[in-house]
């Protein structure tokens, strides 16, 4: 989201203040129904929207599963034995989940089923579910806000199976993102078989959507929609004649990614959809050919132009292969920002994906391949026309992501210093008053994963601001140390406010979203990521020492935030992050 310049009065009043302040933390509203929550964006009205994941609850549907099968007796037998070697009794059996509602009662039992089923998601004869929905918080209360999915037909509310990726609201609150077409049970006889099985099938695999406060929702087909094609929305602005979306859609299908649709997908041994899926699945075959988009509509939400704003090369004839761009942000002047396809400098037969901004029909690449920079993403654009995102380069024998600001009036790009040579840092967002926000590792002397802190930085400056040093030492008792610790910066408006997310530690919930207690009956707690907003206060900033480490203030106990993508869930990108 992008903001409209304020008064040269509080320009000044803010823009002298941010860093020497502190900031006041306040905690979002979540959903009673999940266990993380992040924020994706804000409007200048506080519209808030989110995505949340740790569903609790999700449905397992059991009326198709042979129990009797060696997939799931083996996946069994193996968590009795990890039940033993902890010390803990099991409590369920399958004939429990399979005749007595096991998975909709025991915490246990629907665990495994959730693990088994996250096991078998490349198994089309198997549920999907997926874990992440969308949100908004409005008047102070958070309420989900269903995309694509649709009531179940086989158990009580929506399947549970659509990906969500909420990304952006205007000024007046209409709101974009894209999700997937929930998936459908049915029945399939293979080529040479008498028996059916079941398999499930769904209709797209991502389809950009625009939706209304009052409920309205206008999905954002392709023009190449073969096989359901492919469209995401990543970013709205409002205009004095509607809105500007921008995203990416499928422009075809590349020749060899044809021949493998040709060669295999015949409907004899699986479903045509099924067998997309696997290609598109597939790491190395990109199978669409997609696009960076801006499309231009009415105040009614009907599109009346779509531009595809092109590639950052030109395919040669014995290209077959797919080749991407994508668009992620947009500014009030129609500028817009993602990545795109590149051929690398010194081989023409390498390419790479690196940050790009769309200007007058040209695609414009912002990062020196000279200074090896091998990839990388433009996240966000400010009204002042400077770019903001992350480049990847390769650093103490790893690849890691500098975050950078570009000024397209000046033509200049620049990485400041972070937190340290090797740390990963990303720029997610910048205002009009020059300010950005991002995540960085702060973690040195960890080789494995690191820890991460949201960051402030002002344009011009020599440093970043780890934004936890702006927070207090201690919780009002002032011998508790402060609970909350500040893992991702997402969203700063021209009041210098922040939005992000910061993990805090808890009782710990299970599936079902009940209190989880260990073989002697004590509670255990887990770390979880909530949404805050962080405003600007007058004050000092307070001067405290970890007392676990002298090398690093205030790095309390926590878990990388970006672990919580490892948890059971079905895409997701801008996701974070396109």
């Amino acid at each position: 989201m992008k903001y409209k310049l304020l008064a040269a009065s509080i320009l000044a009043a803010m823009s002298t203040s941010a860093l020497s302040a502190t900031y006041q933390l306040t905690e979002l509203s979540t959903l009673d129904e999940a266990k993380h929550h992040y924020v994706k964006d804000v409007n200048e009205s506080g519209h808030i929207i989110g995505v949340a994941n740790g569903i609790y609850n999700l449905p397992i549907d059991v009326s198709y599963i042979d129990f009797k099968d060696s997939l799931i007796t083996r996946a069994y037998d193996r968590q009795k034995d990890y039940f033993e070697l902890i010390n803990k009794q099991i409590t369920f059996t399958l004939d429990d989940i399979e005749n007595n509602n096991a998975a909709a009662t025991n915490p246990d039992a629907h665990s495994f089923m959730l693990s088994f089923l996250t096991a078998q998601a490349a198994n089309p004869e198997y549920q999907k579910l997926a874990n992440i929905i969308g949100y908004n918080v409005l008047n102070g209360e958070a309420q989900e806000q269903v995309l694509f999915d649709i009531a179940s037909v086989d158990y009580d509310g929506l399947t549970r199976s659509v990906s969500n990726n909420y990304n952006a609201v205007a000024e007046d609150g209409i709101v974009v993102g894209w999700g997937s077409a929930p998936y459908k049970k049915t029945v399939f006889t293979p080529d040479g078989k008498t028996e059916q099985e079941t398999r499930f099938v769904r209709d797209f695999i991502s389809r950009g959507i625009i939706v209304s406060p009052s409920g309205l929702s206008v999905p954002l087909v392709p023009e190449f929609d073969e096989y359901g094609g492919i469209s995401t929305a990543s970013d709205i602005v409002k205009t004095n004649s509607g809105y500007t979306v921008v995203g990416q859609v499928s422009t075809g299908i590349p020749a060899d990614r044809q021949e493998n649709i040709d060669d295999n997908c015949d409907g004899e041994d699986q479903p045509i959809s099924v067998c997309i899926e696997a290609l598109h699945s597939s790491t190395s075959a990109r199978l669409f050919d997609t696009r960076a988009v801006k499309w231009s509509l009415d105040s009614n939400l009907n599109i009346t132009n779509t531009e595809l704003l092109g590639l950052g090369l030109t395919p040669e004839e014995d290209d077959d292969f797919a080749f991407i761009s994508n668009a992620l942000a947009v500014n009030n002047k129609g500028i817009v920002v993602g990545f795109s396809d590149i051929r690398d400098n010194n081989r023409s037969s390498t390419i790479r994906s690196l940050p790009v901004y769309y200007k007058d029909g040209k695609v414009v690449e912002m990062l020196n391949q000279e200074d090896d920079w091998t990839g990388g993403k433009a996240l966000a654009i400010s009204e002042e026309d400077v770019i903001v995102g992350y480049g990847i380069k390769r650093i103490e024998s790893e690849n890691r992501l500098k975050f950078f600001y570009h000024d397209i009036a000046s033509n200049s790009t620049v990485f400041p210093a972070d937190f340290f040579n090797s740390s990963t840092s990303i720029a997610n967002d910048i205002n009009d008053n020059g300010y950005i926000v991002g995540e960085g590792e702060t973690d040195v002397f960890n080789v494995g994963s690191r820890r991460r802190a949201g960051f402030l930085y002002q344009i011009g400056e020599d440093a970043i601001t780890n934004i936890n040093d702006l927070l207090p030492c201690y919780e009002a008792d002032g011998e508790t140390r402060y609970k909350y610790v500040v893992s991702e910066a997402k969203v700063i408006n021209n009041n210098n406010e922040i939005f992000g997310v910061a993990t805090k530690t808890v009782e710990k919930t299970d599936t079902l979203g009940g209190v989880v207690r260990d073989i002697n009956g004590e509670i255990e707690y887990e770390s979880i990521v909530v949404p805050v907003k962080l405003s600007p206060i007058n004050g000092e900033v307070e001067s405290c020492t970890d007392p676990e480490t002298d090398t690093y203030k205030r790095q309390s106990a926590s878990f990388p935030w970006y672990t919580l993508l490892l948890l059971p869930l079905v895409g997701l990108r801008r996701v974070l992050r396109n």
